[in-house]
């Protein structure tokens, strides 16, 4: 597990909040924007391992929102996770009817391990939203709504491949997660737990794309 991430930034958890999204999150990771997975020959087998992987990350209630309200009881962020809460589910919605459109998980050479690997991914954000230390949970469910906007945008393309419209996008923006974040970040230990839980949730995802990526270069061999 990575080291905790610091917050010694002029603006203090917001700014790095923001930063991790940006530069360790889903947004940054090449295989996101690769031709392979977008408009390739054979994007529609790449595109139908992303659904079924991001599915067996986060298809399962309660997600990491859910668990974290569970956990954090301070009004502004509860509020702030029971506004992102129905977002989610309807994100569960579209992931589920999203694989039913795909069709069968494509054949890969290590599949169990593959499963296994993401099953691994899921205990880690469970652990991770369920977390006591103080400000942990907040911050995986913050980088998980952030972070988000990447993965919908490769699933809107899969969408479309599988000619199926998907939801409206109805999750909290950046400006009122780090709004929350600062609330929240009453003290130095409150803040280095909200940047370790959003930087190892965006850890986990960008783990699943190594492993999507991969995916597809073994098929491709």
């Amino acid at each position: 597990m990575a080291s905790t991430a610091r917050t010694d930034r002029p603006n203090g958890i917001g700014e790095l909040l923001a930063a991790l999204v940006a530069d360790s999150g889903s947004a940054s990771h090449p295989y996101g924007e690769a031709q392979a997975l977008l408009h390739g020959e054979h994007n529609a087998r790449n595109l139908a391992d992303v659904a079924h992987f991001a599915c067996l990350l986060h298809g399962r209630y309660p997600g990491v929102v859910e668990l974290a309200a569970q956990r954090v009881t301070d009004p502004g962020p509860r509020n702030w996770l029971h506004r992102a809460g129905p977002g989610m589910a309807a994100e569960r919605a579209f992931l589920a009817r999203l694989v039913v459109a795909a069709g069968p998980v494509p054949s890969t050479l290590g599949q169990a391990r593959s499963e296994a690997a993401v099953i691994g991914q899921t205990h880690a954000l469970v652990t991770l939203a369920q977390s006591e230390r103080a400000g942990c949970a907040l911050g995986a469910a913050l980088a998980l709504v952030l972070d988000w906007r990447a993965i919908r945008r490769v699933l809107d393309v899969a969408a479309q491949r599988f000619g199926i419209q998907p939801p409206p996008l109805d999750l909290p923006g950046l400006k009122d997660a780090v709004t929350v974040a600062l609330e929240a970040a009453t003290t130095p230990g409150i803040e280095r737990a909200i940047a370790f839980g959003a930087q190892q949730l965006l850890i986990q995802h960008r783990g699943l794309w190594d492993l999507l990526e991969s995916r597809e270069a073994a098929r491709r061999a």
